[in-house]
């Protein structure tokens, strides 16, 4: 029997390599999207090719009624979830001056509060599974006012990582922080301010989403402590 796994936000960037990377592994997918609905056909396109199934599923992650909807479907479904992949994420860059509580709120609900209300609505069928949170090493030691609502996210992830370890004794919890990806979202922002924190951290290049999504396959079958926060530098490709 395959195994399965889900993947919030998998439609690009490092979600749709971890998919892939899954599904070379002979993984069922199930995969979130929100707005990319071109991205998710060629996706399911290119996993169906690999000879296992993918099932996508369009979801707000800041909405909780349809959140709920999701995870009830979900349970009805599937007997089992063998993996739980936290990867969708938004940052809605502003200025400190500026920035909104609607959107300090809604930076917390999709990085944070999401990935809090998914666990806790599908733990039940994951016995002896995996749970991957994607963070960041903004949540450890980037501090910058227009972006303060993500890194505030992503550090709350870390630290949800090691209350769940704690807390779910028959799962094991892990929480991925890596570098500075190479994804479109990263390569339509500002380069400016990309270089400036690059050279800050001492990051030499970017790090290619096939590595993150490696690490990520190579977690479920780790003997890693849950609760560990694995941190992903430079790449060597």
């Amino acid at each position: 029997m395959k195994k399965t796994v889900l993947i919030t936000g998998c439609a690009k960037g490092i979600g749709r390599e971890i998919a892939l990377e899954f599904a070379r592994d002979g993984y069922n997918i199930i995969g979130t999207y929100n707005t990319s609905i071109k991205e998710i056909e060629l996706l399911k396109k290119r996993i169906e090719a690999i000879g296992v199934s993918f099932d996508s599923y369009k979801l707000d992650l800041a909405d909780e009624i349809e959140l709920n909807k999701f995870c009830n479907n979900i349970k009805q479904r599937y007997e089992r979830l063998d993996v739980l992949v936290n990867n969708a994420a938004i940052d809605l860059a502003n200025n400190f001056a500026s920035k909104t509580k609607e959107e300090f709120m809604k930076v917390l609900e999709v990085n944070l509060v999401s990935p809090f209300l998914l666990i806790q609505n599908l733990y039940n069928i994951m016995n002896g599974g995996v749970i991957i949170n994607i963070s960041s090493t903004d949540g450890i030691d980037t501090y910058s006012t227009l972006n303060m609502d993500y890194s505030a996210s992503k550090a709350g992830l870390i630290n949800l990582t090691k209350s769940l370890a704690l807390e779910l004794k028959n799962i094991n919890v892990y929480c991925v922080c890596p570098n500075w990806v190479d994804t479109e979202s990263i390569r339509e922002m500002n380069q400016d301010y990309l270089k400036e924190e690059m050279n800050r951290i001492g990051q030499i290049k970017l790090i290619v989403p096939k590595e993150v999504a490696r690490q990520v396959r190579d977690l479920v079958d780790s003997k890693i402590n849950s609760g560990s926060i694995i941190v992903i530098g430079d790449s060597d490709e």
